[in-house]
């Protein structure tokens, strides 16, 4: 393969997500030589059906805008070809009355009314006996994502997608990752009124927090196959700040409808033309855990390659380039 072959660029954030997709490629490609002394980045290279992947993680301990901003910036410049990003990984859920999100669930970003699909919610200006006046926009995904999450969506409407699937497969082939990347059980799924903070520190909430309702919320099953997680399409929040307060959570959840809450795709959107998705692992609250975050991973990896499944190669190939697209 050669350098010019690669027209599309995943980014993770986190090791996790990084072993996740790479785990969903079709084929891993031998390692090409880095023509540019300034790139960083440790890339994998490979294959899902007709295209051609670059994957990067940011480095261990550099989370955030800037990071995610910096590992892009240099893909870029490494791989000139690429026409489309994605951003795959784990966020926060935001709950609502209006969008039962679940652990293990997949938020995708797209635009709603005059927001690209991922909202920057501490960038602004502060003023004394005033609200937060939130300031500046970030694009949306480019066309030919937004077209393919309008055909994937409806596909899974009427068919049901293919997501639990892959994860089993994935399971069966590489067994050393069902500890960590399994789907945890339903009853370790906890959602708590949100006045109700953790106790026990770095316990579960199995160990310390009551298990009694209230202050644990009861939740209907689901109707379908509960291990079949739902897709939701709508606004994510990023900021380098990691949201872990619920009260917090639910006013951003009232004025934007946010279903997401997340620390890179704010650094990516007006610089590399991709769809950012999140596999939830927490609810965006004090009760945060790892325990969800391998599935949720593998179920966001799991929605990126069902979406790159339905775009002809040759749609992409016709697209513009990244760097052209940003007009650099």
């Amino acid at each position: 393969m050669r350098r010019q072959d690669y027209t599309v660029g995943w980014i993770c954030a986190v090791q996790t997500e990084f072993v996740a997709a790479c785990e969903l490629l079709d084929e891993e490609h031998p390692l090409l030589p880095t023509d540019s002394p300034h790139d960083d980045n440790a890339y994998t290279l490979g294959r899902i059906g007709d295209h051609h992947i670059v994957i990067a993680c940011l480095p261990k301990g550099r989370y955030g805008i800037a990071s995610a901003a910096s590992v892009a910036k240099d893909m870029l410049r490494s791989f000139e070809s690429i026409r489309i990003g994605l951003m795959v990984g784990i966020g926060g859920g935001a709950p609502s009355g209006k969008h039962d999100i679940r652990l293990g669930d997949i938020v995708v970003g797209c635009p709603i009314k005059k927001e690209g699909g991922v909202v920057p919610y501490n960038f602004g200006k502060a003023v004394q006996d005033q609200e937060f006046e939130r300031t500046g926009s970030l694009n949306s995904p480019p066309t030919v994502l937004l077209t393919a999450l309008t055909k994937l969506s409806a596909d899974h409407e009427r068919r049901g997608s293919h997501i639990a699937e892959s994860i089993r497969l994935i399971m069966t082939k590489n067994p050393r990752l069902r500890g960590k990347y399994q789907r945890p059980g339903v009853e370790h799924d906890r959602l708590y009124e949100s006045s109700y903070t953790h106790r026990g520190g770095d316990y579960r909430c199995e160990i310390g927090c009551d298990s009694t309702s209230p202050p644990l919320l009861r939740r209907l099953q689901r109707e379908l196959d509960p291990d079949e997680p739902v897709v939701h399409y709508g606004l994510i929040a990023s900021a380098d700040t990691l949201m872990k307060d619920a009260i917090a959570r639910d006013r951003l959840i009232k004025e934007h409808d946010i279903l997401c809450f997340e620390m890179e795709a704010a650094g990516l959107m007006n610089d590399f033309p991709c769809v950012v998705i999140r596999g939830i692992c927490d609810y965006s609250d004090s009760h945060k855990n790892d325990a969800w975050q391998g599935y949720a991973a593998v179920t966001a990896a799991s929605y990126a390659k069902e979406l790159l499944g339905i775009i002809p190669e040759r749609q992409i190939a016709r697209t513009q380039t990244a760097t052209a697209e940003m007009g650099e």
